[in-house]
């Protein structure tokens, strides 16, 4: 394999493999926080207990997620440092604003919140908790703002004497309609992966506990951290279904060869239906593709809101780009992957509706359960929005190939940068291969440690008790030298 494709695939295992914790961080901090918001306000006992339970379970995937994330921006500059010399003024300011604006901010606040309990007031604490949420959401944010540039450049000329893109206009970038399109759809997603991870322990250790005969804990402590997840699976999952009928019609706009690809649609068609199932060589010629199962219409609709509106084919994209762009290059990314990662992302948030149906269902009334098939259902469902995210950006990432930068011929003229172009010209396949396979290994136990992690503690379950340590607890030790101990790590 040469380096560029070695190169792919680093990237995509290290992208994939860091973004499973990515949803889980940015929805849990904020959930959290509402948990340490209730308890503040009402006093009850129950919402410290389950702020310190998911709290823990928080910081776990936080700390996997930086060391994961740290890797790709070294990337940037080594495997891909053509890309990085064309597109590093661009590109490198929504990075900068994401560090200095809001990782720093995250992480700052992050570490008052674990050593605070015992040494700040209650509602400065709480504040603090609240400045991880917004800060990891506007973390979200700017790195939305660098990936959305790649997929529609704004705001950027390009310079032909030094052969490089350059900014002009930072405010563009950051209101880039793929980016307002994107970031809901982002932050709903990771909502709705929060929500049923906090719906599917809960639910878990709902019904366990009722079979062991424990029903007032059962009732008192685990059924509202259901409800709480149900709530948030709820609102977010019409957010990301909203968000992303939005972001297809401008799909269908900005990079119509990607949605195309999703629906395997070979040739122009007027009225093209939405394919459920497409068997035959899914290669990039397009040829024996046969849309078994259909839904006449509808992605004329998801393109257009009109069920007759003709739509591009593949095939005629390619003609169109070889005339705009040169006709040595197969513009089509690959169809196999494509079509099906896109159904994939759709198809597994199925896991989160049917548990939360499930859940209103047997918690209406104040209710507790003891059925079996539910605790599995729970467990079952966890892993489904993860997926279902990662799917959502290998789409994303390998729908917009061969561009690593996608033209926007009716907004910045020669601003694009092809994949084969963007790889580093010195750096070997055998360097290449050699990183990929440490850093794949080194996730590999990376891995092993987070699910021990994360199943060790959640087995645990929520503590029978926490005491009010806060310094504002009139029963606590509030003498001089209680101030002078050390910071103690809450965990």
């Amino acid at each position: 394999m040469e380096a560029l494709d070695l190169a792919r695939w680093q990237f995509g295992i290290t992208t994939v493999y860091h973004f499973i914790f990515v949803p889980l961080t940015i929805g849990l901090s904020t959930l959290v926080a509402i948990m340490q918001t209730f308890w503040v306000r009402t006093k009850n006992d129950r919402w410290l207990r389950l702020t310190k339970f998911f709290g823990k379970l928080m910081l776990i995937n936080f700390a996997i997620g930086v060391a994961t994330g740290i890797v790709q921006e070294f990337q940037f500059g080594m495997n891909w440092s053509e890309y990085s010399r064309f597109v590093g003024d661009v590109f490198g300011a929504p990075l900068a604003m994401e560090a200095l604006a809001a990782f720093f901010v995250e992480s700052t606040f992050l570490g008052l919140w674990i050593f605070g309990w015992d040494k700040l007031p209650k509602k400065i604490h709480l504040a603090c908790i609240w400045a991880v949420a917004l800060a990891t959401n506007l973390s979200a944010f700017f790195i939305l703002a660098a990936n959305s540039w790649m997929q529609h450049p704004v705001g950027t000329v390009f310079n032909l004497e030094t052969g490089r893109a350059e900014m002009v206009d930072i405010g563009a970038v950051l209101t880039n309609s793929t980016l307002l399109a994107a970031f809901p759809h982002t932050i709903t997603a990771a909502f709705l992966t929060a929500g049923t991870f906090v719906a599917g322990i809960s639910a878990w250790w709902m019904v366990r506990l009722v079979r062991r005969g424990e029903v007032d804990k059962a009732r008192d402590v685990y059924r509202p951290a259901v409800i709480l997840g149900v709530v948030t699976m709820l609102i977010s999952g019409v957010g990301v279904a909203v968000s992303g009928d939005t972001q297809a019609k401008l799909m269908f706009e900005q990079q119509p060869m990607k949605m195309a690809a999703a629906e395997a649609l070979c040739e122009s068609t007027d009225g093209a239906s939405f394919s459920i199932l497409a068997v035959g060589d899914l290669t990039n010629d397009c040829e024996g593709v046969s849309h078994l199962i259909e839904v006449p219409g509808f992605t004329s609709f998801l393109a257009t809101n009109d069920f007759n509106a003709p739509l591009e084919g593949v095939n005629q994209i390619q003609e169109r780009y070889e005339e705009l762009y040169g006709a040595d290059v197969d513009y089509s990314p690959n169809l196999a992957v494509t079509y099906w990662s896109f159904r994939l992302m759709i198809g597994l948030a199925a896991g989160s509706a049917a548990l939360a149906l499930a859940a209103l269902w047997l918690t209406r009334k104040g209710r507790v359960t003891d059925n079996i098939w539910f605790s599995r259902l729970a467990l079952v469902a966890i892993p489904m929005p993860f997926l279902a995210c990662s799917f959502g950006w290998i789409f994303t990432e390998m729908g917009r190939q061969p561009w690593v930068v996608a033209p926007n011929p009716t907004g910045v003229d020669g601003v694009w940068l092809l994949t084969q172009r963007g790889v580093s010209e010195v750096v070997s396949a055998s360097t290449v291969i050699l990183s990929m396979v440490a850093f794949t290994a080194l996730y590999g136990v990376l891995a092993v440690v987070w699910y021990k992690l994360m199943h060790r503690f959640a087995i645990e379950g929520v503590a029978d008790s926490e005491k009010d340590v806060s310094p504002d607890n009139p029963d606590n030790d509030h003498s001089d030298d209680a101030g002078d101990r050390p910071l103690s790590f809450a965990y």
